[in-house]
């Protein structure tokens, strides 16, 4: 469809909602991050009661964004569902190769048809926005699989008009940093277990502790944990004191050897690793 850009948040706004009010009803996957919590937000305001949002949990799901959905959730007022998702027994999932966002979407959609079903909610959506269309999202397919549809991107809104809008619908996680799955901190062709995501979640909870904000905390093999901090984080590293509490901390974890990365945070830095074939085949996928 073509989309002409409105000039101001309120017409960004209004043009949201009247796509979804074009909907019978819907079930949002809701993971609490910006995206979704603006979708949740605009459908909420279309369609009333017939907007549920639905939150999948596993292993996979970082320590407390269950409870950010949750309360984000009741923020909006719109009623929130929790579906168990196991993605873990998915031997192609624990593979680990770099389609595993598919298999992770692919479970989460297809337990949320029968959810639907049951709701009587005759629309998937997602929290996909123009950006993400020119990014590597192996997840997408699984969507266009399920015939999700992703109103951001319908909209042609990306990810800074996103955080517009939930700052002007007053959304608290306005300004909070992607939260991808833990599974995502897996070096691609390592395999997946309940443990290394303990460890993962562990690891970077603890930093948080310490102060440090945006991070990830990567597994490679033999148990190396590579840290990737925010770059004006990197100049506390030179403590030794820190540097002997952390690899304390993360050797109790599990981890054999602790790695700074002196290159920072980079979101998705593993995807250096993928094969440019792989990287077309999935960054072209559109809503």
């Amino acid at each position: 469809m073509s989309v002409t850009q409105p000039s101001t948040v309120e017409q960004l706004a209004s043009q949201l909602i009247a796509l979804l009010r074009e909907l019978p009803s819907c079930l949002v996957a809701f993971s609490g991050g910006v995206d979704s919590a603006v979708v949740a937000k605009a459908a909420h305001l279309a369609l009333g009661d017939r907007a549920v949002a639905v939150t999948g949990i596993s292993a996979s799901l970082a320590t407390g964004e269950l409870e950010t959905a949750q309360e984000i959730a009741g923020d909006i007022g719109i009623r929130h569902e929790i579906l168990d998702t196991r993605e873990l027994a998915n031997t192609e999932y624990r593979k680990n190769e770099p389609d595993r966002c598919w298999y992770c979407k692919n479970e989460l959609y297809s337990r949320m048809v029968p959810l639907a079903k049951r709701l009587g909610l005759e629309v998937l959506l997602g929290g996909a926005n123009q950006d993400d269309l020119r990014d590597f999202r192996p997840g997408l397919q699984a969507a266009a699989d399920h015939a999700v549809r992703h109103p951001l991107a319908e909209c042609g809104i990306g990810k800074e008009q996103v955080r517009r809008l939930a700052q002007y619908w007053q959304l608290t996680v306005w300004d909070k940093p992607a939260t991808p799955c833990l599974s995502s901190r897996v070096v691609y062709g390592l395999e997946v277990s309940s443990e290394k995501l303990r460890r993962i979640d562990s690891a970077e909870q603890f930093l948080r502790g310490l102060g440090f904000g945006t991070l990830r905390v990567r597994y490679h093999q033999d148990d190396l944990a590579r840290i990737e901090l925010a770059p004006t984080d990197l100049a506390r590293f030179g403590d030794p004191m820190l540097h002997l509490k952390i690899a304390t901390h993360f050797r109790e974890l599990g981890f054999r050897y602790i790695t700074l990365d002196l290159e920072g945070f980079r979101s998705g830095s593993f995807q250096t690793l993928i094969p440019a074939e792989a990287l077309t085949r999935f960054s072209q996928t559109a809503p």
